[in-house]
């Protein structure tokens, strides 16, 4: 199982400004859950407060009022229950692509044999078994993203949070990591949460997009389109792209507190 629920979750943040003490209400009440084996994309404008939400879910925050459960259990801190891809892939430069995966197994204890073996399956998995020696420097952006979800992976977390994972690649390699994420999706059945500011992808990727607008949720929408999406340029000319793709656009520009579920 790798179900995620957040509950009722709320976060505000103090900040000093100047003299003065302001307070940031960053969320207010979310609550939605990415069940097992989904993929679940919030979509918002920057400020929204997805990331935040994001890391709120991997225990990189604490809420103000709320809670975050994997699988019923409350989450009290990071725990290897969970696994998180950045939108910069922060390997150690000093370490090749193999040492890199084996780090974030020698945290979670493994040791001998079993280390090496089990970072190499995952470099294989996402198709880069034959770079396993090169380091972050000789490896182009898609790549290192490629070690980054490695490494989230070899961990075997039930949910994979990834933020903005492909937003810094260019267009190309964007869409090519898009189709690689939904083949390791199809293989692995992670549950993800997936943050993205790009209508298509969010589209593209999810069974559900959670779209936000300031701090809450504007609409809870379902993605009609099937499973599994091997060629995404197909899918992209499909009416149901097409229609779902322009309700999260209207929902987006629509007037603050219009909100439904589906």
């Amino acid at each position: 199982m790798g179900e995620v629920s957040l509950i009722d979750v709320s976060k505000r943040f103090v900040l000093q400004v100047g003299n003065e003490t302001q307070t940031v209400q960053a969320l207010s009440r979310v609550s939605f859950t990415v069940r097992d084996s989904e993929i679940v994309s919030l979509i918002g404008p920057s400020g929204c407060g997805k990331t935040t939400a994001l890391r709120i879910a991997m225990g990189l925050e604490l809420a103000s009022s709320g809670r975050v459960t994997v699988d019923g259990r409350e989450v009290k801190g990071c725990g290897h229950d969970r696994g998180m891809v950045f939108q910069h892939a922060e390997l150690l430069p000093w370490l090749t692509a193999i040492e890199n995966v084996m780090f974030g197994l020698e945290m979670k204890g493994m040791r001998g044999a079993e280390l090496r073996s089990t970072a190499e399956r995952y470099l294989d998995l996402v198709g880069l078994g034959a770079s396993k020696n090169r380091r972050p420097h000789q490896l182009s952006g898609g790549m290192q993203q490629r070690v980054g979800i490695a490494r989230a992976l070899a961990i075997d977390p039930k949910v994979l949070l990834m933020d903005e994972p492909f937003g810094a690649l260019d267009a190309q390699t964007r869409e090519t990591m898009q189709e690689e994420l939904l083949q390791i999706h199809g293989r692995t059945g992670k549950t993800i949460l997936f943050v993205t500011h790009d209508l298509d992808e969010a589209v593209l990727i999810a069974d559900r997009i959670v779209i936000m607008r300031e701090g809450r949720i504007q609409e809870i929408l379902h993605v009609p389109l099937p499973r599994p999406r091997g060629d995404l340029g197909v899918a992209r000319g499909t009416r149901e792209f097409a229609e779902t793709r322009y309700h999260v656009w209207k929902a987006l520009h629509a007037a603050p507190g219009t909100s439904s579920v589906h």
